[in-house]
Parts: C-alpha cells; structure tokens; sequence
C-alpha cells in the first residue's frame, strides 16, 4: 500500500477523508480530513514501519476525530 485514500464514516456519521503516503527511509505522510470542515491533521512520521495499514493511519488520529 505505497499511497493510498479512502473515506470513513464515523459512528456519529462525519466522513473522513485519509491519506496515506510512503516516503523515503521508512518514513509516511498522513492526513486526516473531516468532511466540510477546512481543518486537516496531517503528521509526517520518520520511521513508520511501512507499510501502514488503514487501521494503523486511522488509530493515528483517533484522539483528534473524537472531538467534535
């Protein structure tokens, strides 16, 4: 999975837009971007373990998701 994105409903139904892309050196690109919404989470990690699955990106902002 070197770059992938996909659209997850949350529980309380905001969809989410995530973005995964591998970078040199193990590192990855993330993001996270609820719908309509001009705020995006976006995290550059230096040694990501690649491949990350969707699960792996999408723990990664669960803190941030789960504010409303």
């Amino acid at each position: 999975m070197p770059d992938e994105e996909w659209i997850k409903t949350l529980e309380d139904g905001r969809k989410v837009k995530f973005i995964y892309q591998e970078l040199p050196e193990d590192g990855a690109f993330i993001t996270a971007q609820i719908a309509r919404n001009e705020i995006v989470y976006s995290v550059v990690l230096t040694k990501a373990g690649n491949p990350l699955s969707r699960e792996d990106v999408e723990s990664h902002f669960e803190g941030e998701l789960s504010k409303k």
